[in-house]
């Protein structure tokens, strides 16, 4: 008898992990551009589905010199589950991670 209810789990769990994944729900790229500007930077951009954007572009300053660092900036957005979209524009060099948007908070 314990073995037939074994058999009756087992495959009740093999025919639940083998149904199809409802990927409705995962957001597909619908753009993207990548450039690689060599050792002095690069720039990308991307947007998918779900109302996702993302862009970023680094240069190399101060090349050669003690001081040299690299210096991203970029924005990124997305849909929030409050249906209001986000957007936050950023710095980041060698003074650190520099967000702005509406929602974050100002010192």
């Amino acid at each position: 008898m314990n073995s037939v209810i074994f058999i009756v789990l087992a495959l009740f769990a093999i025919n639940i992990l083998a149904a199809p994944l409802d990927d409705s729900k995962i957001a597909q790229i619908i753009s993207y551009e990548n450039e690689n500007l060599g050792i002095d930077g690069y720039k990308f951009s991307f947007e998918t589905s779900d109302g996702t954007k993302r862009s970023e572009e680094a240069t190399l300053k101060n090349i050669g010199k003690d001081n040299e660092a690299i210096s991203v900036r970029g924005t990124i957005s997305w849909l929030g589950a409050d249906g209001i979209t986000y957007t936050i524009n950023f710095l980041a060099d060698e003074n650190g991670y520099q967000p702005e948007g509406d929602h974050i908070p100002k010192a």
